[in-house]
This record gives C-alpha cells, structure tokens and sequence, in this order.
C-alpha cells in the first residue's frame, strides 16, 4: 500500500491512522454474566443509534458474535437493524463465537468455536474474515493451521510475540508449514488510540494523534497506514467521533499532521495483502514475555474447573458425539448442539482460567457441569438402544477409542466367590474380585398394625432401589422376608403378600421384617472390544485362566512383567521397565507459599517449603492378578496460609495427609497414579515432582493438535517473570518418561532438567493484586476470590509411562488413548433368556502418531478429523463396515476442489499425513 500523501504540500509524507472503533468485550470477568450483559446492551443501544443516524460511523464487535447473541436476547426487536449494519459492511462481527483460551480447551473446542461463529455472523449478514485474537493469555501453536483451513488469510495478535518480531505484520507458521499473514497489536494491543479522542479540544486531539503515530511508526517501515484500535474494556466510541476526526482532519491533517480515516477491522485488512512472502517467519507457539504479560498462572488456578472441563470435553467428544454418528438411529443433534454451545462458551479468556470473581467461576463450573450431563445422556441413549439386545444379566461395554483394545472395567454383578466373563462367541476373560455388596438391607420388628406403612415401602415390584425376586411370610416365627435383586423376572403382586398376611394373622402383635439381597460383588475383567464399536459379556461362576502379564504384588513390590514399582521410606517409589528405563524418587511432593493471584504465581521472600512428611504408611490396596495397587499415606504440616505482612509464610500449621494410590494393570505399559488430600491451608502451591531417567534439555507437551518442544526457559522482556511453566493436555514428556493427564495441567521442567513439576493445586484469595513481585502492572482489579483458595478435597490421576528412545517412539499416543477414555459399561435390559449379541466394529483409525479429534453426521454422511500428531509422515488408515466413498474436505466439512483422490477398498482408505498435519474427510456409507 502507498503512503497517504497530504494535499498542503504535495509530495510530502503525511501519516495516516486506520481508526478502528471497537470494544473488547469480556462475557463475563470481575462482574459475572447478566451483570456485564447489562452494560453490554445499554452499550450496544447508544452504538447502533448512533450509527443508524451517520452513515460515516464504523464499529468492530471484539471478533466474536456471542456479543450479538446475548444482546438479541434482550432486544430481539433490533435483529433487523442490526443485520442490516453488519451486511453494509459498517458493523463488523465474528469470526469467533467467543474469545477463548487457547490452551485450556481442546483444538476440537476450538474449531467447533470457529465454526460456529463463522455461521452465526454469516447468518447476520457476514463474517469479519480475520483471525482476530486480541487478548487471549498466548496462542497455540496450530492457530495458523486452524486459520487458514477454515479460509482466513489473517491473523492478528498481540499477547505472546517474541522480541524477535519487529515489524507490524510477520508469517505467523504452523508446525505442519501452514502460514499466515499476522497483525502484531504493536504499541498499546488492542487499545493503542485508547485515549484519542477523550477530549474535544482539536489541538489536544492533535497533540495525541501525533503521539500514536509516533508510537506505531517504527513498526511500519512503507509508511502505510497504520492500524490504530480506538477503544478498550467494555468501551463505547465517543458519540461524535466521525464529527472529531473530520474536523481533525480539516484543520490538522496537511504537513507534518496525521491523517485519521474511520474503519471496521474487515476494511483495514482488505487493504492488505495476503501473502507472506518477506515476513519475518514466527514457528509454533507464542508465549513469550517480552512484549506483554500472559498471564501464566491462570493455568494452575481454580484446578477444579480444568479438571471439569476436561472431563465436559471428553464426554461429548469421544462418548456422545461418535457414538451417536456410529450407532444411534435416532437424532441426538439437538441434545450435542446444546453441549457444544456450552463448551464454546466457558472456552472464555476469564471464564474456564478461574480468573475472575468468585461468581462467574461458580456460573462457569455450572455450565461445564451440563455439557458433561448432556454428552453422558446421549451417550446413555445411545447405550440404552443398544442395551435393549443385551440380556439383563449382562453389561455393554462402549470402547470410545478408534482401534480396537483391551481394557480393564469394573463391573457389579450377580453371585459370590470365583466368577469370569464370557462373550457371545464363548470366549473367556478373566476377573478379579474387588468388593462385595452388602446382602442385609433390613431387619426391623414392628408392630402388625405398622404393616401396612412397611408394604407401603413397595413400588410395583421395587424395594430399596432393587427389584422383588422372592418373597415368604412365615406365620410360626411372625416373619415376613423379601429377597431383592437388581433385576426381576417374577410376576409380582403386592396384593398376594397382604392376602397372606391376613391368612397368617398378621392383625396383632410384632412382625420381624428381613429384606435381604442376592449376593453381589465387584469385580475387575479385562475385556477387549472394537474400534468405537462394543461388546457384550456375561459373568459366569467359575474360575478362569489369568493374564498373558498378570500383577503381582510380592514384598512390598508391584510387578506386572513390563514394569516394576518398588517403595522406598519417604514415600516416593522407583519404576523400572523390562528393556532398563528407571526412575527413582517419584512422587515426592512439594508445598510452597504463593502471595500471586489467579493470573500470576509470586513465590514469597522468606519461602517455606514441605517436602518431608512426618511419617510414611505403605499398604497393600489390591494384589492383582488384573489389577494390583498399594496406598501411600504422607503426614505434613503444611503453613495454614500466607503471611504477606512478612512476605512469607505464617508458622501455624494445618496437619495435612497426601494419599497416593500406585495402580499396575495387566498387559499395561504404564504406572496409574490418584494424588489425594483435603486441602486446609491458603495461598501455597502443591507440586508433585517426577525425576527423569535421563537429564532433559527440552519437554514435550500435547495440546490443541500438537506436541510443542518447549526448552527450559521462557523468553522475557516485558514486566513480567518469564516463568518456564507451561500447559499440556493429554500428556508431556521429557528425559525418557511421559506424563499422561487427566486434565490440561500446569508442568514445568525443574533441577536442570533432571525433573518435571507437575502443579496440583494453586490456591489463592486475589483476583489481582497491585503489588506484585513477579508482575509489573495490575492484571485486573484487586477482587477476594475466597472460593479460589480451593478449600476441600482435591484427587488428581496420572499415569506414568516410561521410555528409551525420542517420545514419539513410545506409543504414548495410544497409552494417553486408552489413560483417558476407559470403557463405558451399561447394563443389558433384555430378558434374560436373549442370546448375547456379538462384538461389532465402528470406525476404526491407524497409523503412528495419527490421533482422532472428531467424528459426527453431517448431511447423511460422517465427518471425520485426525490429526498427524507426530515430527514425521504418517500413513492414515480409516475402516468402517460398509464404507463405499471418502472425500478430503477443509476445516469447516467442505469438499476441496483439488487434492489426492481416496480410493476405497474393502471398506477403508489409506491417506498420507504431513507432519502434524489437521485432516477431516467425508465418509459415504
């Protein structure tokens, strides 16, 4: 683009500001929802009259159309007024549904919060056609992949640059090559001409535009004009600006001036290329620190709404969404839309980070609790018409993953003493014996004329939750007894018992009334099962032969043929593999003081940490053969809180316990862990440590489509600490050892590089604090966020999976699979007599490194992603019964024009993957 060039002096540089009128809109932040909502639309009423009455206004809605939804809402008389800006080209919305973080939702989350938004503005009349990512905490790494496959050509940013960055625009690059032109928010973010126009004195006006061109000068060495974000938090535009910047223009835009033009964010990039081509390339990630704060620690705050959100994630992703497209023939769609509305809208930069007021955290953890309850109610109603062939004597078992395995369930079944599992075509799995229910419900004597209140007990044929499968009134002894069952096929009328009461006298004295239960137990089976597929099996009295690699448990040792776990006196426990990978001194836990708030940790001066217990309990929990596990139980006495008078930590203390369950599975590469404690202190934070079998000089996270490499430092510069504390979802692995992760959880690379720190637990009581030893400026306001210190009990799962080699060697995709997503088992509610219907495959996905994100209908056919989550090719097999066509499609399920054609045979097709390449297809049945 040409410099402006004024009309006073002809051929002198004029400078040119882009003037971008906007509002960055946080849902919800110090205040929760309905209360910014308010602000929202008495905001949104004044803008959109303004603009109504000068054709010259211009406004950009903060890239996501959730603002337009919860405003229409409230006014849904506006629609059309609204509409009728935005197709003029004059109101800028989208493409977002909402602003999210990146890191703490999955890549799926992200595309789906992509999609949707790109179809609700298209739906008001189009789509600001820019990947616009003003505030967010850092942006992963295959934002640029995601961009670009959903047809944006650019991205704009301002957290999370490095210092490298120097110019206005760089090529902004994927893992997998993918790049985009990107706008850096140099000098000021999203709020660079904040303060324009907050005074009607033209010379003041003047003054301040000279002042913001000077700043964003030296980014744009063409002279071009320059892109100047007129606004900030919840602000509106000052009622006469195209008034202000007219008559600015008129007075002060000849020489040596600054020349103001009014614009959407979509006019300013349709003036820019699309191209990279002499852009400075940008890989992977942006987290640095040396150009604005990024707030790490809202990663490790509020870890109770992480873990529910993975846990949302997962139930509608991998349960209810695949198996509804595979299995259900009903529709489910409405139900799915509802979960997903809910998962976009707590993916918010204040909303699933936990930094914010205390009430918008409690609405947040609301909303991610129904997206759980619906994707496990599709499932279940997925799983019901399934179970209706399943006799109900025998359980269903849902695999969840895309190939098939092996998993150990837990099942509650009929009878006592030695039982296995048998399948229809005669097969037998083993089972092993966890618990045993009790049988004795109830023995009360109660006078005969209370019996009719005690009958009234019954429901049809229910009693006590169960079901009435014999029953006896002995007039001698005056007893009446009911035998119950979780199921019954007896014919059951409460007439006949009341009939034989009568007949036995039952008119005077005492009755003993005994509800018994069949006998019951608990059980562990390791069953296989299809790819996203499922199987039936019944269980049998009788013994039955053991694993290949069974867990023993022998002097204090668990050993399952692959791995060995011993424990030493602290409490901490060394691994070893068969081929000679070991680690030593797992699990110590470290507590610590933290005087930060939700967006940043701040260790005190005078620190005191607890890494010794007090005392040390080692016992055996469970002693195999499928599943053997022992119970460490470490005493501390944890400081009760922060002292910040002294900046350090009060020398009251509060008795804490730390369980730590260590599980071995048969057949199973990994170690299972469950960290436990009732948190009783404030302001501290809780690490569990993992020392490496080698020293390691870079970490491996997995998260949003990629395994990033990140070193052991963070780049800074800014006027933050540039703590190397990072995010990864499904695992992360460093020095010859993985992680597996329940959640996305804080992790940083420690005593150079001979351990990783896994966070727990970060409590604290301060939304943001003024005075911050690791944060120059405030983050927010200084809110109490009481509920922030995580009082309670706190259970965290990992597993553990040692490795020679490079990480992407090891199968810790798979094992990260099978960590996550264990079987659903349901029970058959068939008559018993039905014949166990036979296991059937789904769609099955292969290749190393090759991982399913999503499968669901689309039009009559299925739509499938993968991502190629690995530093090499991949070769990508997809199976599916009756599988008759597959199309390669873009990001948003549209067909490409060009690309390899997908021949099928014999019910799949192979495809070859870029290195972490993002693949979606259409699949024809």
């Amino acid at each position: 683009m040409s410099a402006v060039t004024g009309t006073d002096t002809p051929g002198q540089h004029v400078d040119e500001l882009v003037i971008v009128p906007h509002t960055h809109w946080d849902r919800e932040w110090y205040l929760p929802f309905q209360q910014f909502r308010l602000q929202l639309i008495g905001l949104l009423d004044e803008v959109l009259e303004r603009m109504e009455n000068d054709p010259r206004q211009r406004f950009t809605l903060d890239g996501q159309a959730v603002a337009v939804d919860d405003y229409l809402e409230v006014r849904p008389e506006q629609r059309e007024r609204l509409t009728a800006l935005v197709k003029a080209g004059r109101l800028a919305v989208g493409p977002w549904q909402i602003l999210l973080d990146e890191f703490l939702c999955s890549g799926e989350n992200i595309v789906r919060n992509l999609e949707l938004g790109l179809r609700r503005s298209q739906e008001m009349g189009g789509s600001l056609p820019v990947g616009y990512l003003p505030d967010m905490f850092g942006h992963c790494a295959q934002m640029p992949q995601i961009l670009r496959g959903a047809g944006l050509e650019h991205a704009c940013v301002w957290r999370g640059v490095p210092a490298a960055v120097d110019s206005h625009a760089f090529a902004w690059t994927a893992p997998d090559g993918t790049a985009i032109r990107t706008e850096y928010l140099a000098a000021g973010g999203y709020g660079s001409a904040a303060g324009l126009f907050d005074a009607d004195d033209p010379v003041q006006i003047a003054e301040r535009a000279r002042a913001v061109a000077a700043k964003l000068r030296p980014w744009r060495r063409d002279g071009s004009p320059m892109l100047a974000m007129y606004g900030s938090d919840h602000t509106s535009p000052a009622a006469d600006l195209a008034d202000l910047l007219e008559r600015h223009n008129d007075r002060h835009a000849g020489a040596g001036g600054v020349r103001l033009r009014l614009a959407t964010m979509a006019e300013y990039f349709a003036a820019q290329p699309t191209d990279v081509a002499g852009l400075r390339p940008v890989h992977g990630e942006l987290r640095s620190h040396a150009r604005a704060n990024i707030l790490p620690g809202v990663f490790s705050v509020r870890a109770p709404l992480k873990q529910a959100m993975a846990r949302a994630e997962r139930a509608v992703e991998r349960y209810a969404e695949p198996l509804a497209a595979l299995w259900f023939d009903g529709s489910a769609q409405r139900f799915l839309d509802m979960a997903w509305h809910r998962l976009i809208e707590v993916s918010c930069h204040d909303s699933v980070t936990g930094c914010g007021c205390d009430e918008t955290a409690q609405q947040v953890a609301a909303r991610i609790a129904e997206a759980e309850q619906l994707g496990l109610a599709v499932r279940d109603m997925v799983g019901k018409q399934l179970a209706a062939h399943v006799p109900h004597d025998a359980y269903l078992l849902l695999n969840p993953t895309p190939a098939a395995r092996t998993d150990l369930v837990e099942l509650d079944v009929a009878g006592e003493g030695p039982v296995h599992l048998v399948a229809a075509d005669g097969t037998v799995f083993p089972a092993q014996p966890t618990a045993t229910a009790p049988r004795l419900l109830a023995d009360d004597t109660v006078p005969a004329a209370r019996l009719p209140i005690v009958l009234a007990r019954v429901h049809g044929s229910e009693l006590y939750g169960q079901e009435i499968t014999a029953w006896r009134v002995e007039p001698e002894e005056r007893l009446l007894h009911f035998t119950v069952a979780r199921k019954s096929e007896l014919p059951f009328d409460i007439a006949e018992v009341k009939a034989a009461l009568a007949e036995a006298g039952g008119d005077g004295g005492d009755w003993r009334v005994v509800v018994e239960a069949e006998p019951r137990q608990r059980i562990a089976a390791l069953v296989p099962a299809p790819a996203l597929g499922h199987t039936a099996v019944r269980p049998v009295a009788g013994p039955a032969p053991g694993p290949a690699h069974p867990v023993r448990t022998v002097d204090g040792v668990l050993d399952n043929g692959l791995l060995s776990v011993e424990f030493a006196e602290d409490g901490t426990f060394a691994v070893r593999t068969a081929d000679g990978v070991e680690l030593t001194g797992v699990g110590r836990v470290v507590d610590g003081g933290d005087l930060g708030d939700t967006y940043n940790y701040a260790p005190p001066a005078h620190d005191v940490l607890v890494d010794r217990p007090a005392g040390v309990t080692v016992r055996r929990v469970a002693e195999g053969p499928l599943t053997g596990a022992y119970e460490i139980e470490r005493r501390y006495a944890w400081p009760v809180a922060g002292d910040f008078a002294a900046d350090g930590r009060t020398t009251a203390t509060e008795p804490t316990t730390v369980t730590t369950r260590v599980e071995l599975r048969a057949d199973e590469p990994f170690v299972r862990l469950a960290v436990s404690f009732d948190n009783r202190s404030d302001d501290h934070r809780v690490r569990l440590h993992v020392p490496l079998p080698r020293r390691a000089d870079a970490s491996y996270g997995e998260g949003q489509f990629a395994v990033v490499e990140r070193g052991p430092t963070a780049e800074g510069g800014f006027g933050e600490e540039p703590v190397p504390t990072f995010p990864a979802s499904a695992f992360v692995a460093a020095g010859g050892a993985a992680v597996l992760l329940e959640h996305a959880t804080e992790y940083e690379l420690v005593e150079e590089g001979r351990e990783l720190a896994l966070t727990l637990l970060r409590p604290t009581g301060q939304m943001s604090r003024n005075r911050h030893v690791w944060r120059d400026e405030p983050a927010g306001g200084e809110f109490a966020t009481p509920q922030a210190q995580c009082r309670g009990l706190r259970t965290v799962t990992f597993g553990l999976l040692p490795y020679p080699g490079e990480w992407h060697e090891t199968g810790v995709h798979t094992a990260a699979e099978s960590f996550r997503h264990p079987f659903a088992a349901l029970h058959g509610t068939a008559p018993a007599a039905t014949p166990l219907p036979e296991a059937a495959e789904g769609l099955s996905v292969s290749g190393e490194g090759v991982v399913l994100s999503s499968v669901r209908q689309r039009g009559g056919e299925l739509e499938v992603r993968l991502v190629a989550q690995t530093p090499r090719p991949a070769t990508a097999r997809l199976a599916l019964p009756g599988l008759r066509a597959a199309v390669r499609c873009d990001l948003l399920g549209r067909a490409l024009e060009q690309g390899e054609p997908l021949t099928v045979h014999g019910g799949s097709t192979e495809v070859r993957l870029r290195p972490w390449e993002i693949a979606t297809f259409r699949l024809g049945r």
